[in-house]
């Protein structure tokens, strides 16, 4: 990872990095996200997390699910609260996403349209690179939890 912690990284800022499924835009600022990507606020975005205590702190899963969410890879769970989060595994991006703990996140992309890479680094604040570079990959399964059932939603 070429990315050292400094005092410019700012959770506030928009990354261009690769996640553990596909290049993407991260940040905790929800709402430039929204702007970058112009689609509505009010839409949720994914949460990426680093590790199952940060998890916790976010959304309860339910017990019948826990084993199945601690062993999952490349899956993001909405949780019964509403919350689509996904606990990275993926140790290059890890490396990155454990300096902030958290972050929403979202296809490098406009709402709706294909990657282009041109566009994807005119419109992050910072693009961080590792050695598998940058490159459109299969986004995340996703899987609702309910109390009961689970349900996939891609």
């Amino acid at each position: 990872m070429h990315c050292k912690i400094t005092s410019k990284m700012s959770p506030h800022k928009v990354y261009l990095a690769q996640t553990d499924t596909t290049v993407g835009f991260l940040s905790q600022d929800a709402q430039k996200l929204a702007t970058i990507k112009n689609r509505p606020p009010s839409k949720p975005f994914l949460m990426e997390v680093a590790n199952f205590k940060e998890l916790q702190k976010r959304a309860r899963v339910p017990k019948k699910y826990r084993r199945y969410v601690r062993y999952a890879k490349k899956t993001t769970f909405v949780y019964p609260n509403s919350h689509a989060i996904r606990v990275i595994k993926d140790k290059l991006h890890l490396r990155f996403l454990e300096k902030f703990g958290w972050m929403y996140s979202t296809s490098a992309n406009p709402s709706g349209g294909s990657y282009d890479p041109i566009f994807a680094k005119e419109a992050a604040d910072i693009v961080v690179t590792d050695s598998r570079g940058l490159f459109e990959g299969r986004p995340s399964r996703m899987l609702r939890l309910g109390r009961r059932v689970k349900r996939r939603l891609r």
